[in-house]
């Protein structure tokens, strides 16, 4: 039988198709007719899943979507080997991209991650660590206490504790106005912004190695703490003398509440790892240890905000308010914030909530 005629445009005439050309084009239509319900099906998925998400895929098809990438990647393998027409193996290329996306890739983008961390994510991973920061927060008050007593018995201890810089006059025999000039007002804000830096790079650093030693059962991050709050005590007794322990808690406060709080869910989210190293439960040593700090890393992730907060808190309003009572106002304002949010702020979970 004669081949079919092809209409040519490259010079006059026609072209007759050869029997190569004529099998492989019924074999990519075969092919493609096989499979066009599947291929169909999937994108239909990843239409929808690309548009709104999993709300918006029925049970059924989220169940096939694996199988359905599968079979998929499988045509493009074969579309590939035998060399069938290029627009098949370029939309099977394209299809596969796509689904292998949505069901290996990121669940979410950026901002999407960050909305959903902020909008519930956070508290809910601070809430499931409530435990640890009640242990967190009972060793943070001790040890300031113990800094008091110390210090109290033996003034010695005090530079122990509180190892002053050259030129700091926070130290015991210290004069009223000596004490008063440090936390007084500073007439600009010239330089605050690097001294915010600054102020960040040293919190975060302490959080930071709170967290980090958790690992050993959560002992050292409890000594971390133990060892901060002893030096506040310390610092307390010594404005005490003078009569000025109201002036330095209101100074101290404008970012205390949230410096403080940072440190103590970092001491709490090592502790959490820690906890779950020595009583994992009926998980393996390793599985709960993994599953503690996927939601101790949450946590930490918020805590470096609040560094950045108090960082800035630090370095402008406490620089440059001056009066007790408005120090008191803001520290207290953002205490009752981080309580509200943390304690008070429960939205339902949604589909990938960070947690």
């Amino acid at each position: 039988m004669k081949a079919p005629i092809i209409s040519s445009w490259f010079g006059r005439g026609q072209v007759e198709a050869s029997p190569d050309i004529e099998s492989a084009t019924l074999r990519s239509d075969r092919f493609r007719l096989e499979r066009e319900g599947d291929w169909k099906r999937l994108e239909a998925i990843l239409v929808r899943m690309e548009k709104g998400g999993l709300r918006r895929i029925a049970d059924d098809d989220l169940i096939a979507l694996p199988a359905l990438y599968r079979t998929a990647a499988s045509s493009l393998s074969v579309a590939r080997e035998t060399s069938l027409d290029a627009a098949t193996l370029s939309y099977l290329e394209g299809l596969v991209q796509r689904a292998w996306f949505q069901v290996y890739g990121p669940r979410q983008g950026f901002l999407r991650w960050l909305r959903s961390f902020i909008f519930g994510g956070w508290s809910r991973a601070v809430r499931e660590l409530w435990l640890d920061i009640c242990i967190a927060l009972f060793v943070m008050v001790a040890g300031t206490v113990v800094g008091w007593l110390l210090v109290a018995q033996d003034e010695s201890w005090y530079y122990r504790l509180y190892p002053g810089r050259m030129g700091d006059p926070r130290q015991p025999g210290a004069s009223r106005e000596e004490l008063l000039q440090v936390i007084g007002h500073d007439e600009g804000a010239a330089g605050l912004a690097g001294f915010a830096a600054q102020l960040f790079s040293n919190n975060s650093g302490v959080c930071i190695l709170a967290f980090a030693l958790g690992f050993a059962f959560g002992i050292p991050s409890l000594m971390l703490l133990v060892h901060n709050t002893a030096m506040l005590g310390a610092l307390l007794w010594l404005y005490d003398g003078q009569g000025l322990i109201v002036d330095l808690a209101g100074w101290l406060s404008v970012h205390g509440t949230t410096e403080l709080f940072g440190i103590l869910l970092s001491g709490a989210a090592g502790l959490h790892i820690g906890r779950a190293m020595a009583f994992p439960g009926k998980l393996p040593v390793l599985g709960s240890a993994a599953a503690a700090g996927r939601r101790s890393a949450v946590v930490m992730v918020g805590v470096v905000i609040m560094m950045i907060v108090a960082a800035l808190l630090e370095a402008f309003p406490r620089q440059l308010v001056t009066d007790t009572g408005s120090r008191f106002v803001i520290g207290g304002s953002m205490l009752v914030f981080w309580l509200a949010y943390f304690i008070l702020y429960r939205p339902a979970p949604q589909a990938g909530d960070a947690a």
